[in-house]
């Protein structure tokens, strides 16, 4: 009989070691969109979220640099569970493959924006980057978490402007998309790209450091669009 308990619970701690593992993706998973430095630093995420895992009922914010950037999103939002699940240089392909921890812990609210990597990089097929495939890869990742934790608020936010015009109509067409399917009802839509616009259509000047990433500003900028969202129950 105790060599049976033994057992019994060795089992049942081995297959929670091997759940564990299994919410987060394979270091030998090549992502295609992603550059040689972002599959690099996509594999230093993950370890990372590994070893300081969520929490249930955590908020989190979803996304690429300009969420990992926002580091400590517990003290930009004012709340204590607000966690930074940003990966610089990921594409919605990395999204998907990390999605499984967070199902997982059935977070309260979720604040998405991803799609900017995959426009701007030069994917294996070419198709990657067309705003279709960004769009319906951002719609697939939102039906994948509804689906599985229906209770958990998905907020989406538009992707922002860059200070680049060639980079404009193809931002526009895949905020065109998330827009379009807000009616769906699995995604509510904040359309942050609205608020940073300049008079040109481009990312505000005051708002960036780079024409791409957000200063101190733009981050302030950003708290005070998503922040009210918090008080929703």
């Amino acid at each position: 009989m105790k060599r049976y308990l033994v057992c019994f619970f060795l089992s049942v701690f081995l297959s929670g070691c091997a759940g564990f593992k299994n919410r987060y993706p394979s270091e030998k998973k090549v992502i295609e969109c992603h550059t040689d430095w972002g599959k690099k630093h996509y594999l230093k995420r993950i370890r990372k979220f590994r070893k300081r895992p969520l929490n249930y009922g955590d908020i989190v914010m979803l996304g690429n640099s300009i969420t990992e950037e926002g580091r400590d999103w517990k003290a930009k939002l004012g709340v204590p569970n607000a966690r930074n699940r940003g990966a610089s240089g990921d594409v919605t392909e990395g999204v998907l493959l990390r999605l499984k921890e967070i199902i997982h812990f059935k977070p309260k609210m979720i604040f998405l924006m991803i799609g900017i990597n995959d426009l701007s990089n030069r994917c294996s097929h070419k198709a990657m980057s067309s705003p279709e495939y960004v769009g319906y890869n951002i719609l697939k990742i939102t039906k994948k978490i509804h689906r599985k934790i229906p209770d958990t608020k998905i907020y989406l936010q538009t992707i922002l402007p860059t200070s680049h015009e060639f980079m404009k109509d193809d931002i526009d067409a895949v905020n065109s998309i998330i827009k379009s399917n807000e009616k769906n009802g699995t995604y509510e839509v904040i359309d942050l790209n609205a608020v940073f616009l300049d008079e040109e259509g481009l990312l505000r000047s005051d708002l960036t450091y780079d024409g791409i990433h957000l200063n101190v500003k733009g981050y302030e900028t950003w708290v005070d669009v998503i922040k009210p969202f918090l008080d929703i129950e």
